[in-house]
């Protein structure tokens, strides 16, 4: 039984298996204040771990006080990967987001705090959680200031090469180098975290236009593919059916250049239509007025569905999928999957859960065709379809 639960990444992808990722951290945790907006540095993995903490510790006789500290942690980063396991997660990640010690120094919210702190709490809280239902623990890292800064090879990749060291030192199972907009720096720590001996995938959060140099997708994921990248595709940014598009121009640009390798698509959970090369970042609603573009689950049946059919076999998500989305990817792929997860126990598919409801126009709505064929209102009579996204990203 152990085995099966520790099968790596590429033994699982070689074998045709679905690989369903997990969502996103950052915002979560800002929204339930612990991450600071703009930074997004990780110090919540040592800061505030616990979720499942023992209601006898805490104010046992103070019942409304103990309510209120219970449900605060309950919201922390332990239950966040608990949450996306139980939703279906095969992968667990580790929360290591904007944690090169570069980042940290310049966010200058975590004077106490190092990198490798931070690092090894969230490989342990990870791996504690993936045990609990056979996932795969991804050690990650993204990108660096430093690369804008310094432009230096040998300092990025010396910043990777402690964070890899950080990692090699738990039981991580993979690296993912992700959030990378210029497809050099993320060779850059290909280069760094294959010479680990573990398979490196490497997401890059790129329109269908290329990074932010002009590089084409097909392009970078051939510098990737040839830096010894095992996994490619996209994450964050845009919206999921965006982030597919560019997957697809990346699986192109491997096939012309005679090359192989597994896609992997973890795409932004909001609609972003209208986006430029800077993604949500350049919308006037973003980071704080974000949720009057969420995705809905039903949405999310269509991007795991067209992200199987071209051919990408690692499908999650990133800021803005919560665990209800990684949900409705492992119901819309259940069938190739070859089980529902623990989290679709009381659900019922499509909306079947409504058959019970009180209300014969609320049962109705038990059946795919009406979810399919829905377009949900915003409930703002001013509000406009598409806004004018800021035309100065990089500058």
């Amino acid at each position: 039984m152990e085995s099966k639960k520790r099968r790596g990444i590429l033994e699982r992808l070689n074998a045709g298996e679905v690989i369903v990722g997990d969502g996103g951290y950052v915002m979560q945790l800002e929204r339930r204040g612990y991450v600071k907006a703009g930074h997004w540095t990780p110090e919540a993995a040592v800061e505030h771990p616990e979720a499942g903490i023992s209601l006898q510790l805490i104010y046992l006789n103070d019942r409304s006080q103990l309510f209120s500290k219970f449900f605060c942690l309950s919201l922390s980063v332990r239950q966040l990967h608990r949450e996306f396991l139980r939703a279906g997660a095969n992968v667990i990640q580790t929360f290591t987001f904007y944690c090169s010690e570069d980042k940290l120094e310049i966010s200058g919210n975590v004077p106490n705090i190092t990198g490798a702190q931070i690092n090894e709490a969230a490989c342990d809280l990870a791996r504690e959680v993936a045990n609990e239902g056979g996932a795969l623990v991804a050690g990650c890292v993204s990108k660096t200031p430093c690369y804008v800064t310094s432009h230096s090879e040998t300092e990025v990749k010396a910043i990777f090469k402690k964070q890899m060291d950080d990692f090699l030192k738990k039981d991580i199972d993979f690296f993912i180098v992700e959030f990378v907009d210029h497809v050099e720096e993320a060779v850059w720590a290909v280069e760094v975290l294959k010479t680990s001996g573990k398979t490196v995938g490497a997401t890059l959060c790129i329109s269908p236009h290329g990074d932010m140099k002009g590089v084409p997708p097909g392009e970078c994921a051939v510098r990737l593919v040839k830096a010894g990248a095992d996994i490619v595709g996209i994450n964050c940014h845009l919206d999921p059916m965006t982030c597919v598009r560019t997957v697809k121009l990346m699986k192109e640009g491997l096939e012309k250049a005679g090359l192989k390798a597994h896609l992997m698509v973890q795409p932004l959970g909001f609609h972003t239509p209208e986006c430029n090369l800077g993604g949500y970042t350049s919308l006037p609603e973003y980071p704080f007025a974000m949720e009057t573009r969420a995705i809905t689950r039903w949405d999310i049946h269509e991007y795991a569905r067209e992200a199987y059919n071209a051919g990408i076999r690692y499908i999650g998500g990133c800021c803005g999928f919560e665990a209800y989305h990684i949900r409705a990817i492992a119901e819309e792929l259940a069938a190739e999957r070859g089980f529902l997860p623990p989290a679709s126990e009381k659900h019922g598919l499509w909306g079947a859960a409504l058959e019970m409801h009180t209300k014969p126009w609320v049962r109705a709505r038990a059946r795919r065709e009406y979810w399919e064929n829905l377009l949900p209102a915003s409930g703002r009579p001013k509000c406009p379809s598409m806004a004018t996204p800021a035309d100065n990203y990089g500058k």
